[in-house]
């Protein structure tokens, strides 16, 4: 029995929803905003987290406000079907991805509303074990306008020393700031963001630094290179650390990849439709694929939500679901060290 069926047929009932807005600076250097979806019904309420990046895109949604035809009876599966085939925008989307985002934020909502309609919780239900969940702390070495600085990681090591990180090297790096970053230990995952193109965060496709990057840190998971026969081969000795982010939105994208993976990250945003991720989650499993999760800097219950599907999937995994404070341009004392203690609500789809 497939995790989606065990899903589909649970009950909702939807009186209404309402919208709320959030923003917060964020440490790659911009203003973040997400919209919060609130589905209610049944004395219930659910949450859900639409993390479209373009500001333009979250206005237009709140603007609009929520005059969407969601009230009814359904079941999750049925009410999923519904969502996909309305016009979720007042205004074209600016990105592609941002569609699959909107879905998430509903879909991820209704589930969290039936789950506790039903007086149950995702754990329960789905009969799988909470697990504490190991973390990783994603952040960039300089802002804006700023030279690369390997304080930004040794500073935070100084306060929280058991904290691992996922980082994203960049060409301004120099031989000096990748030494010590080497002498930490720390860094779990490099993210060579070869696969965006016309973002902030791009970054070329050069040979040489892929495999300067790849033998400098040898434990390391290399992700999202861009392979052209050059990359392909200066990268060809380091396959069984290659994974991917950017281009997994389905299991299609896995089957598509240039070789079998042993890792992959599954953003349950980048899936849209709650099946899809689902049947990702199942085909993993069943092809021996590790996974980890990743985030979108969630400023509300999308976070805790992640959190918890990584303690459920993919427990031991470099998560890049790390607490919000952690994505604060300076966090704040007092944070959780990794691994997460398991916070898994009794009711819905909540974590913490």
């Amino acid at each position: 029995m497939s995790t989606w069926s065990r899903l589909a047929d649970l009950p909702l009932t939807i009186d209404d929803y309402a919208l709320e807005p959030r923003e917060q600076l964020v440490s790659s250097g911009f203003q973040r905003r997400t919209t919060t979806y609130l589905l209610r019904g049944a004395g219930g309420e659910g949450a859900g987290e639409d993390v479209s990046y373009d500001v333009d895109d979250q206005e237009a949604l709140q603007r609009a406000g929520a005059t969407l035809p969601l009230a009814g009876s359904w079941t999750l599966g049925s009410f999923c079907e519904h969502v996909e085939a309305l016009g979720l925008w007042p205004e074209p989307p600016r990105h592609a991805p941002s569609v699959q985002y909107r879905v998430w934020g509903y879909e991820s909502a209704a589930l969290d509303l039936a789950l506790r309609q039903a007086g149950t919780s995702l754990h329960v239900h789905l009969r799988r074990d909470l697990r504490p969940v190991r973390f990783v702390c994603s952040r960039r070495l300089n802002g804006p306008d700023e030279p690369p600085d390997a304080r930004r990681i040794t500073g935070l090591l100084e306060r929280y020393p058991t904290l691992r990180f996922k980082l994203d090297p960049m060409p301004s790096w120099t031989s000096a700031i990748v030494a010590e970053l080497q002498a930490t230990g720390a860094v779990d995952s490099v993210d060579l963001k070869g696969l965006y193109e016309g973002t902030i965060v791009d970054n070329p496709a050069d040979p040489v630094f892929y495999r300067w990057i790849a033998e400098s840190f040898p434990d390391a998971w290399i992700e999202d290179p861009k392979l052209t026969p050059e990359t392909d081969e200066a990268l060809r000795p380091f396959r069984d650390r290659i994974t991917w982010d950017a281009n997994i939105h389905s299991v299609e994208d896995v089957d598509a990849l240039p070789f079998a993976p042993r890792m992959v990250n599954v953003k349950p945003s980048r899936f849209g439709p709650l099946r899809e991720l689902m049947r990702m989650y199942d085909t993993c499993a069943e092809r021996g694929i590790g996974m980890y999760g990743g985030g979108q800097f969630e400023l509300g219950p999308g976070r805790g939500q992640i959190q918890l599907l990584a303690s459920l999937f993919h427990s031991d995994g470099p998560n890049d679901v790390a607490p919000t404070g952690y994505n604060e341009p300076d966090p704040p004392d007092g944070l959780p060290a990794s691994p997460l203690p398991v916070a898994a609500h009794e009711l819905g789809m909540r974590w913490g």
